[in-house]
């Protein structure tokens, strides 16, 4: 597939088209490939996605303090959440990487993707202004937002389990990769999280590594709190 029909695709998935495509072109390519990357713009990109995100929990969550909400935000801007939403874009297929970072699968990793979702975010913003770049993102982070239980810790999945066993004095969870499945340009990492005391074993699949892990303990969490 070309590079013009991979950008209009991702650019209907975002909800946005660029009139100055040279803009999407910057977001979309990494250092390695040459100096007018999307850094500065990842920078821009970041205020947007972190003010916009405070206020989708500010509306939804009226009655929750600060620090909860303060969790809940870290949650969804953190690195892992943002390359999940950007694999679903397919974002990868569009970058502009240097020719070591291509060998390397530089195209899944979990920070370039979440770094470019960033700079998209960034670049709107320079050329149409905040409420803009605030339609994209809302567009993309609505859906989870409606999907919190403000009852739950705000923690994520692996760190809960950690907590839990450790409060029952028990070994702490052994984390295994157990294979990856699908086509180089649209991977999935398979995770089993082995618990030896009580005995139990879950398995979690994500396009990252990290993502299958947080997955696989949100199973064995739910399985020791049954």
């Amino acid at each position: 597939m070309n590079n013009a029909l991979l950008n209009r695709r991702l650019q209907q998935a975002l909800g946005y088209t660029f009139v100055r495509p040279e803009l999407l072109t910057q977001a979309l390519t990494h250092r390695s490939y040459g100096a007018l990357n999307n850094e500065r713009l990842e920078f821009l990109g970041d205020s947007v996605l972190n003010c916009t995100v405070a206020r989708a929990l500010y509306d939804a969550f009226p009655d929750l303090p600060e620090g909860s909400l303060s969790r809940l935000r870290a949650n969804l801007v953190r690195q892992e959440t943002l390359a999940e939403i950007a694999a679903a874009l397919k974002l990868g297929d569009s970058l502009r990487l240097g020719e070591g970072e291509l060998k390397s699968g530089g195209f899944r990793r979990p920070s370039i993707l979440a770094d470019a979702l960033e700079s998209l975010f960034g670049a709107v913003f320079l050329e149409a202004g905040f409420e803009a770049a605030q339609r994209v993102v809302r567009g993309l982070f609505d859906p989870l937002v409606a999907r919190i239980d403000p009852r739950a810790s705000g923690k994520d999945p692996k760190t809960e389990l950690q907590e839990i066993l450790q409060s029952r004095r028990l070994p702490l969870p052994d984390y295994r990769l157990m294979g990856t499945q699908g086509e180089a340009h649209d991977q999935s990492f398979i995770v089993e999280c082995v618990l030896v005391k009580p005995p139990l074993s879950t398995r979690g699949v994500g396009k990252s590594r990290r993502a299958a892990e947080q997955e696989a303990a949100r199973q064995a969490c739910a399985a020791l709190q049954k």
